[in-house]
């Protein structure tokens, strides 16, 4: 069976009302049919190249051109269910530009900007990350740390949860990269959602901002000392929280996953839960990582607590996209943190190393570390 491009060239060559009207009527793009999805550019270039993020194929996919025409076009493989972020690569002489797709409306964001994005078959954004009319919606608060362990003073907001009362007491969540949660993961919609649904108990969240997390967050013990002697005691001063282990959950993404796991390690028996998702867990069993000084400290970590792991928690929800460069370091922590004792879950997605992939992961992840009224079953 012919694409929809196929079909459209196999007309002839096309002019520009044509080409104006295959694209209209088609609306956005890529064009998905079963498993291929077509991308397409109409401008003037000398070539067009997709550049994505998918761990195992060529990062830049060349276009090729409508003879005669300025219509490009290129099809790749998208499984069902996938999330594909990526942009367009123009080439006009020397000048290489990368481009948001005008052709599609989706974007993803970032801190360093924004990505279009592709979806598979049968992907669509849950509707728990979009906002909700009827659920009410949590405050945030802000504490400034003078002083801390890392240098220099340290701003750390405070998600109260609708319907907060002093008289009750909240397990507590805190949280690395707390403001690109937020900013990109709709973190605080999640939550309003899913507090609002009874799909997740009522949360205090700790959100914390890094400085250079890079340095901070990979092997450091004045930051693990950041978190366990000095926001999670300021947490339980000014808040009504629940004083087991086992209400405390750490979380992070990437690099924040690496540090959630650290702290717990550091500190055992004083946080019960971690949320992981995407952790950089670049590890050696022999020789060098190829990875570069940016991860050298993240293997001298990994590498010792693949050694000697302890039992930094109770209960570890791990996540990763099938599309991450990571995804083999993850499947690879997963025997490691089950031999610890640890009761573990771990998820995977077809998806990459993006927000909107950690944003997806957030109902599973939070609901069976802290189930709401709706989840709660006794074992």
């Amino acid at each position: 069976m012919k694409s929809a491009i196929q079909t459209f060239l196999s007309k002839g060559p096309p002019d520009e009302a044509a080409i104006a009207a295959f694209i209209a009527a088609h609306g956005t793009f890529p064009i998905v049919e079963g498993r291929q999805a077509t991308f397409v550019y109409h401008g003037p270039a000398d070539a067009v190249n997709l550049r994505h993020w998918v761990f195992g194929l060529a990062s830049s996919q060349p276009f090729e051109r409508v003879a005669g025409t300025d219509l490009w076009h290129h099809t790749l493989e998208i499984p069902p269910q996938s999330r594909v972020e990526y942009k367009l690569e123009i080439v006009q002489a020397d000048r290489r530009q990368w481009i948001q797709d005008p052709l599609n409306p989706n974007l993803a964001h970032d801190p360093f900007g924004a990505n279009s994005v592709a979806h598979g078959k049968g992907y669509a954004r849950p509707d728990w990350t979009e906002p909700d009319a009827d659920a009410r919606k949590g405050t945030i608060k802000e504490m400034l740390f003078a002083q801390t362990t890392l240098g220099g003073p340290r701003r750390v907001s405070v998600y109260l949860p609708a319907r907060f009362r002093e008289t009750r007491r909240y397990p507590l969540l805190i949280v690395h990269d707390g403001g690109d949660y937020m900013r990109y993961a709709s973190l605080q919609t999640v939550l309003d959602n899913l507090i609002h649904r009874l799909e997740v108990a009522p949360l205090i969240v700790a959100l914390t901002h890094p400085g250079d997390r890079l340095s901070e967050y990979p092997n450091n013990a004045h930051h693990s000392a950041f978190i366990a002697q000095q926001v999670l005691p300021e947490m339980q001063a000014k808040f009504p929280l629940y004083e087991a282990p086992s209400s405390r959950c750490l979380m992070g993404a990437s690099f924040g996953g690496v540090a959630a796991l650290a702290t717990a390690w550091r500190y055992p028996g004083t946080f019960g839960r971690l949320l992981l998702q995407s952790g950089s867990f670049a590890f050696t069993d022999i020789g060098e990582s190829k990875r570069g000084p940016t991860f050298a400290k993240v293997v001298d970590f990994v590498n010792a607590f693949r050694d000697k792991p302890g039992k930094p928690s109770e209960k570890v929800y791990v996540s990763c996209g099938t599309y991450e460069s990571l995804i083999y370091e993850n499947r690879t922590m997963i025997p490691v943190l089950q031999g610890t004792g640890m009761d573990v879950r771990y998820e995977e997605a077809r998806d990459g190393h993006n927000w909107e992939n950690w944003r997806d992961r957030l109902r599973s992840g939070l609901s069976w570390l802290f189930p709401g009224p709706l989840w709660m079953v006794y074992e």
